[in-house]
């Protein structure tokens, strides 16, 4: 499988996310295999990234993505700069909405390169290549929304609660198999043994396979939303309000409810964009969604809790708005 150039000796790589992460640490070994050389950033600045991608003339760079939507929002005048020296941006960590990969694209104007995995499977389970992305912007633009094909040696399945392969095209949990993945955890046998079941690693994250092999990550297991018996995958809904020009950030939690025993709210950053009401936010969503997963009300905050590889902390959004929700029930 071709994932694109690649690193190349004698190049530049800006390492700008956490080495502790995944992302961050693919960056910098990158440099060192390749014999390229680094450029490290102590901390992630929007506008400070896009410099240094110009300035360095950098070549490569790893990033997850709320990076690039901050530094989009940060630079208004980076669709004039001069990126022509950069050929490869490999993403991951989080999922990325369609309409942002198109913008990255177009701004960038280089390869792009998904990387799905997790630190038990030595960082990587699937790649959608640069190839794949081009697919995408010549007539398959459902490809944008997969994580794509496993990498060499490495199975994966789609299984339902009792560990059992689903069909091409159901939503399970994404279970892997492969040489790269860990023993166990370190002194925690109980957890290993819940983690690693027959060989298969249970990644914990929900998606599907299409009959060509590709993954479509739907959301975190402990993430979803069960309303009236449907189940309702945040990250989908996040997609959609993620493409409206108002809203600048979103995330999607569960809430307790009477009739339904949770429903979807949408806890949003306008960016000092003009806040959306509950009506105005149904309306746009109404022929993007199915009725039972519109976000039944809208939260407004200063900035969405992530954790330090830019992952939102639903846990946090979950806690912060539980109590106001379930009076209501109780009401």
């Amino acid at each position: 499988m071709t994932t694109g150039k690649g690193a190349r000796v004698g190049e530049v790589g800006l390492v700008v996310a956490p080495v502790f992460h995944a992302v961050g640490l693919v960056g910098a070994l990158m440099g060192v295999v390749y014999g390229g050389s680094m450029v490290i950033h102590r901390d992630y600045d929007p506008v400070g990234m896009i410099d240094t991608l110009v300035n360095e003339k950098i070549n490569t760079t790893a990033v997850i993505p709320v990076m690039l939507q901050f530094s989009i929002a940060c630079v208004p005048d980076i669709a004039e700069r001069d990126f022509s020296n950069l050929h490869t941006i490999n993403y991951g960590a989080s999922p990325i909405g369609e309409d942002l990969l198109q913008q990255c694209m177009d701004i960038f104007k280089c390869d792009f390169i998904q990387g799905y995995g997790q630190t038990e499977a030595t960082l990587a389970l699937t790649f959608l290549t640069a190839e794949d992305h081009k697919q995408a912007l010549a007539g398959h633009p459902e490809l944008l929304r997969s994580c794509g094909r496993a990498v060499f040696g490495t199975d994966i399945r789609i299984v339902d609660g009792a560990g059992k392969p689903l069909p091409n095209g159901e939503i399970g949990e994404i279970v892997a198999r492969g040489p790269q993945l860990m023993k166990g955890y370190w002194k925690r046998d109980e957890a290993t043994a819940s983690t690693i079941v027959d060989g298969w690693l249970h990644t914990g994250d929900a998606g599907r396979m299409d009959d060509a092999g590709y993954v479509y990550i739907q959301d975190r297991v402990k993430d979803m939303i069960i309303s009236g018996g449907e189940n309702i995958y945040p990250a989908e809904l996040e997609n959609v309000l993620m493409s409206h020009p108002h809203i600048a950030d979103a995330a999607v939690v569960g809430v307790p409810s009477e009739k339904w025993g949770e429903v979807p709210i949408a806890v949003l950053v306008s960016g000092g964009n003009p806040e959306l009401s509950a009506e105005e936010l149904l309306e746009y969503c109404r022929d993007k969604l199915a009725g039972y997963k519109i976000p039944r009300a809208v939260e407004y905050v200063e900035a969405l809790p992530r954790n330090p590889t830019g992952k939102i902390l639903k846990k946090d959004l979950r806690a912060q708005f539980h109590d106001k929700y379930a009076a209501l029930k109780a009401g």
